[in-house]
């Protein structure tokens, strides 16, 4: 009992850095229709500026859980107007190339800047110890980050799903010619989702530190499991995400647990069987 507890608590807690970091990509590829293999750039950029702030200009940890991806959402909506913004309608060889290409320069400048050892996000001592209920203890730390991943999916699937704005980014994308019709500015609607996509990568990248390693490869190390997620998902679908992610974080915590040889092997190999039966992913359209 005590070890099934514990992968279900291992597995969404992996769940939620997931979901954060490719649910962003998800909708932005949906819409837009731009294959950001660099993504995972503004992950990494929000998991160095919260070591960083916490550990040399002692921000605390929770100013920066909304103060560092509040920064990458600025650079995000900068870097989508003068970099991203010039590749769209260009073909998906031109894309990838050049994200191939963001992901090793800002690796190089990670390692130049902040050099090539891995650098801790600090968390604060409440959150660097266990909680103990009954026959079980769970990771502060972990739990705080599956509550976080939690609130964001609701908050996200709310706003999409009941609010005005998330009519006009679903708009957007189902018929961006229509959309463009009756007044919606869909470049605007583009570049705030392109900013919201990268706080929400940020925000994954400052959790997920402690998970991946925080390390001038980040955004590499982190490409193949984000892209796992929004292909077994499908574009564009919330929900989807947060199911691929939660599937991705079961297979991987329980080939830890009973086939630590053979983890990323099955996983791969059972992405590979889905995406023969479904090429579009499990929400994806047919």
């Amino acid at each position: 009992m005590n070890t099934l507890v514990e992968i279900a608590f291992q597995s969404l807690a992996y769940a939620s850095v997931l979901y954060l970091i490719s649910v962003g990509l998800s909708v932005t590829l949906g819409l837009m229709g731009f294959v950001n293999l660099a993504h995972g750039v503004f992950a990494m950029a929000g998991g160095y500026l919260a070591a960083v702030a916490i550990s040399d200009w002692s921000a605390p940890w929770l100013v920066m859980v909304f103060c560092a991806p509040l920064a990458v959402a600025v650079l995000a909506a900068v870097a989508e107007k003068t970099l991203y913004g010039r590749l769209y309608g260009r073909s998906e060889l031109d894309q990838v190339l050049f994200c191939i290409g963001l992901i090793f320069i800002v690796g190089a400048l990670a390692r130049l800047f902040f050099g090539p050892l891995m650098r801790p996000v600090v968390l604060p001592e409440v959150l660097a110890q266990n909680m103990v209920i009954g026959p079980f203890s769970f990771y502060m730390y972990k739990l705080v980050v599956i509550g976080i991943g939690a609130l964001t999916a609701t908050a996200i699937l709310l706003a999409l799903e009941r609010t005005r704005i998330g009519a006009v980014i679903r708009a957007a994308v189902e018929n961006r010619g229509m959309a463009e019709s009756v007044g919606v500015r869909t470049k605007f609607v583009f570049t705030a989702t392109f900013a919201f996509g990268g706080a929400l990568a940020a925000l994954g990248g400052m959790l997920g530190a402690d998970v991946y390693g925080l390390n001038p490869s980040y955004a590499l190390d982190i490409l193949v499991y984000v892209q796992i997620v929004v292909a077994v998902a499908g574009l564009g679908t919330l929900r989807g995400s947060f199911i691929a992610a939660l599937l991705v974080g079961i297979v991987q915590t329980v080939s830890a647990y009973y086939l630590p040889a053979f983890g990323t092997f099955i996983l791969f190999l059972g992405v590979f069987a889905l995406l023969l039966i479904r090429p579009n992913g499990l929400f994806g359209r047919i």
